[in-house]
């Protein structure tokens, strides 16, 4: 072999070994607020619970700026392809500021419990018809089978787990645990206010097992009980999850944590990112 052919295998396999490490990172977990995010992977874009207008004194809202990018369709936000919604609650969701959404960023396609889809038509006019073209409502009681949906560049699977209160609380909100492929590579979770007993989740063990996501976004509180915790090691086994949900006086210093919450990996500052690995 010649050295200038050697030059040219080692230039490739070079190559093909930065083109490696960008494909390892190419996915990425945006904290936007409480638990609104946006995971990207490569072009596709999308949204969980990123509208909201009710903090109830402790939780983070959207940042004004990060507000107006969203609305604009500015960077980081350009280029959105869905967004999911987990439940109709002012901590997570707002139906006239999401039919804004719709209206001033016409690619973008949602994907909302029934409950969420009601308000949203209860503040639109006549003359927003054809952005519901656009919403998918999922329309899911407690304990029904899991549902599988499709769009372009995703894999889109939602189960009804209960809000956190259960049995004796919010038992008719309906929260959706959406579980999202993007690009055939890249699988996310969104708990929404999921409640943390094992019984929820047993009924389904097969759907939990066939799809392990690289990364979940649980409520913070599934770190500090064992029954939460118990769940995300051994139904949901994620890769890596990171907790949302993180009221404003839990301090982003684990150190300055509560004991229980100090070896887990929580998002608690707008703007954060965490790197989504594939990899083994």
């Amino acid at each position: 072999m010649t050295k200038k052919a050697s030059q040219i295998i080692a230039g490739l396999a070079l190559l093909l070994l930065n083109m490696g490490g960008v494909q390892a990172h190419e996915s990425t977990a945006h904290y936007m607020a409480n638990e609104g995010l946006m995971v990207e992977h490569g072009d596709t874009k999308i949204l969980f619970d990123p509208l909201f207008r009710n903090s109830y004194g402790q939780y983070m809202l959207l940042p004004e700026e990060l507000e107006e990018a969203l609305f604009a369709g500015a960077a980081p936000y350009d280029g959105i392809d869905a967004v999911f919604v987990s439940h109709h609650h002012g901590d997570h969701f707002s139906p006239i500021d999401m039919v804004r959404l719709l209206r001033e960023q016409p690619s973008i396609r949602l994907y909302a419990p029934n409950q969420a889809v009601i308000a949203m038509r209860s503040e639109s006019s006549n003359n927003d018809a054809d952005i519901f073209e656009r919403v998918t409502a999922v329309n899911l009681e407690y304990k029904d089978a899991p549902v599988t949906l499709n769009m372009e560049g995703l894999l889109i699977e939602a189960v009804r787990i209960p809000h956190s209160g259960w049995p004796t609380g919010r038992l008719d909100i309906e929260n959706i645990v959406w579980r999202v492929t993007l690009n055939e590579d890249t699988t996310v979770l969104h708990m929404g206010d999921a409640d943390p007993n094992d019984v929820h989740f047993a009924q389904d063990a097969q759907y939990w097992n066939r799809n392990n996501p690289h990364m979940a976004f649980p409520p913070y509180w599934f770190f500090s009980s064992s029954s939460g915790r118990e769940i995300l090691n051994n139904r949901i086994k994620a890769k890596r999850s990171v907790g949302v949900h993180v009221p404003v006086t839990i301090p982003a210093d684990p150190l300055l944590r509560p004991v229980e919450l100090r070896s887990f990996d929580l998002f608690t500052s707008p703007g954060e990112t965490r790197t989504i690995s594939t990899e083994d």
